[in-house]
This record gives structure tokens, C-alpha cells and sequence, in this order.
């Protein structure tokens, strides 16, 4: 498709400055910016649209917040049916930070949805997730799911209401 080879020095590179994002994430904290980060997966052929959509979905989320911000985007792993989009967003610190990402990742997690990405990637769904998790894995997902927490935990003690609702 026209790619190209980056050579040994891009992957040299990146491995030298792997893991100085979350001090620059904490400098940019100490100067009164947010730093959030989130990651789907998808098809090839899903990426771009997943792409522009996830986006576009942020970008209107701090409009609508009114917060002037910065989208990036990356991709993380790559896969031979697919890669994961890592996206970074930082714009000023607000009041309210956790409500106020709240919103934008819903927002953003929405359009994973109907983009047709994965709303867990490798990271599990949790609580954060767990809203979508019907969407991504269907009805008969979820059945399977609880069958196996049913046999595993017939008392359900085990994190009541976390992963089903």
C-alpha cells in the first residue's frame, strides 16, 4: 500500500523515550493542563473512519465544554487483522477534571461503538467500560458471561454488579 520501512533508528528512538510521557504528563499538570489518554482497536479496514470519528467525537465534546484542546492520535500495537488508536487529549485543567473527562470519554466511547471498535482493547471493561460492554458483545456475549459467573460465583459475591449489570 505504499508503505515504507522506518529503519532501526525509529524503533531505537521510541524505545529511549517509551517512558517519559507520564512526567511529561505531570509537567503539564504543574502548568495547569489536562493530560488523558484513551485506546481502542479495530479492523483495518474500520481504522480510518474509527479514526476520524473518535476524533471528531472528542474535538466536539471539548467544544461543547467550551475548552479549547489538542487531539492526538498513535497507533500502539499492531495486529494482522487490525491496530489499536491511542489517543491523547490535553487541554487546560478544569474545575471539575474527573466529571469533565467523564463526559468527553463517553463521548469518545460512543464513537468507539459505532465506529465498530473494541471498547476494552487489552485493558479489560471494569466499570469505566462497562456502559458499552452489551453493544460490543451482543446479547448472546453477554449470556455467556453471566453462565460462567453463575457457575464460578453462584453466590455472587465477587464483584457484585461490576462487570454485569
Amino acid at each position: 500500500a505504499g508503505a515504507a520501512a522506518l529503519g532501526h533508528d525509529a524503533g531505537a528512538e521510541w524505545l529511549r523515550g517509551r517512558f517519559h510521557a507520564p512526567y511529561l504528563r505531570d509537567a503539564l499538570l504543574d502548568a495547569g493542563m489536562f493530560a488523558e489518554t484513551l485506546e481502542t482497536a479495530g479492523f483495518w479496514s474500520a481504522l480510518p473512519g474509527l479514526y476520524a470519528g473518535v476524533r471528531d467525537a472528542i474535538a466536539a465534546a471539548l467544544a461543547a465544554e467550551d475548552v479549547p484542546g489538542v487531539v492526538m492520535c498513535h497507533i500502539s500495537h499492531v495486529y494482522p487483522t487490525g491496530a489499536s488508536l491511542y489517543f491523547t487529549v490535553v487541554c487546560p485543567q478544569p474545575d471539575e477534571p474527573v466529571a469533565r473527562w467523564g463526559r468527553v470519554k463517553a463521548a469518545a466511547t460512543r464513537a468507539i461503538v459505532d465506529g465498530g471498535g473494541t471498547v476494552t482493547h487489552h485493558h479489560a471493561v471494569g466499570t469505566e467500560h462497562q456502559p458499552w460492554l452489551a453493544a460490543e458483545i451482543g446479547d448472546i456475549g453477554l449470556a455467556v458471561l453471566r453462565s460462567v459467573k453463575d457457575t464460578l460465583d453462584p453466590a455472587g459475591i465477587l464483584n457484585p454488579g461490576i462487570l454485569l449489570p
